[in-house]
């Protein structure tokens, strides 16, 4: 029992570090290392540092998915409950994610290029530095992060604890679409639109099967593409 508690104890203590102040140290020590102390102004760390940044953003991303699983354990509550489900069916949940993706990609990049023609929407650069070996890989590695992190808080954490509150399922999809929306405000409305739209989309996806993994597969797919997308045509596309 005294273990049990340690394990919990030691987890809780790494999850509010990491959403806090280590997080600040890490990226202050990797800081200082990179760069003289004084008598030089280094404009941008050696390739290495820059590596090792990615992956810190990597790792610090994660942090509050760690602590959504960590509350969820904490209230003895089955993960099942917000989609988190054993994968076994990874074949479904693949074949899911992928037409969900597809689906998105092409509404999306009619929004995208309307919404640039309209000047409603700033042209946000969807990958890693370039020219790096590791641009790719880092670029993979972010969308997971990205699709983890918003699709299980903002889907089947936020619209499962909704419910459980005593909001409607439907109003709790749509506070989940506009907070969705919200913090892509920094791309233009376009940006807010598309993705309010991605939000009820998703939603709904997920109180019809209740499962949190295609979204995931579908998140990381688009934004995989997106970033190999603009590697490949960044020279040719519109807003740059």
């Amino acid at each position: 029992m005294r273990s049990t508690r340690r394990v919990r104890l030691t987890e809780e203590l790494v999850i509010v570090l990491s959403l806090t102040l280590l997080q600040s140290a890490a990226y202050a020590i990797v800081n200082f290392l990179s760069a003289p102390v004084s008598g030089v102004t280094v404009a941008s760390a050696d390739q290495n540092s820059q590596l090792l940044l990615q992956l810190m953003d990597f790792a610090f991303g994660l942090a509050p998915v760690a602590l959504v699983l960590y509350l969820i354990r904490q209230d003895d509550e089955p993960p099942a409950r917000f989609g988190l489900a054993s994968p076994l069916g990874f074949g479904s949940d693949l074949a899911l994610g992928g037409f969900l993706a597809t689906t998105v990609a092409i509404v999306g990049i009619g929004i995208y290029v309307g919404s640039v023609s309209l000047h409603l929407n700033r042209f946000v650069v969807p990958v890693p530095p370039l020219g790096h070996w590791w641009t790719i890989p880092m670029l993979i590695l972010t969308a997971i992060e990205a699709g983890l992190l918003e699709e299980l808080i903002v889907v089947g954490y936020m619209i499962t604890r909704a419910e459980q509150i005593g909001i409607s399922t439907a109003a709790a999809v749509a506070m989940s679409a506009v907070l969705r929306g919200s913090y892509h405000l920094y791309q233009g409305w376009g940006g807010f639109a598309g993705n309010l739209l991605l939000g009820l989309f998703f939603g709904m996806v997920f109180v019809r099967t209740r499962r949190v993994w295609p979204l995931v597969i579908a998140h990381a797919m688009i934004d995989t593409l997106a970033g190999l997308g603009y590697i490949v045509f960044h020279n040719h596309l519109p807003g740059l």
